[in-house]
């Protein structure tokens, strides 16, 4: 009589899946701090001008108006330039409250540091600018940068 049975076929364990939900946390965790959020979709036709000195400024103190004309998705606009803000085209007479509700969405600490990026399209004209640059004065919004592209970037 022998104390060890010969087994016939060993069946392979199941798999154990105690582990899975961890892998799928990590994986949600690790997509959700390495995605980067769009801030808004672009709704002109926004083709910067080019210049040698260009200086990076943090993005946390930034707010940003864009002009131009309306892209090819947004024609029922027209074909002036229009200025936008975040996801809406604004009108002139909107960008003084437009700036003031963008300050005040900020950090307590960095509503006085904001600066006011300009991004234009180059084919826009100037008495824009010059408008939308008298709205800002009327809100007090002084620091003004114009975005534009390197030359290597054309």
């Amino acid at each position: 009589m022998s104390k060890f049975k010969k087994g016939g076929k060993g069946e392979l364990p199941a798999i154990s899946t105690a582990s899975l939900p961890d892998i799928v946390f990590m994986l949600l965790f690790f997509f959700m701090v390495a995605t980067v959020m769009r801030d808004s979709s672009l709704m002109i036709e926004n083709q910067l001008p080019s210049a040698d000195q260009v200086e990076k400024l943090k993005k946390d103190r930034t707010i940003f108006i864009y002009a131009g004309k309306p892209s090819s998705q947004f024609k029922q606009f027209g074909e002036e330039p229009r200025i936008q803000f975040n996801d809406a085209f604004i009108g002139v007479d909107d960008v003084k409250p437009s700036i003031l509700q963008g300050i005040a969405d900020l950090n307590e600490e960095l509503q006085s540091k904001v600066v006011v990026g300009l991004k234009v399209d180059k084919n826009t004209n100037a008495g824009l600018v010059s408008d939308i640059k008298q709205e800002l004065r009327k809100a007090n919004a002084l620091k003004v940068m114009y975005i534009a592209n390197t030359k290597t970037e054309q």
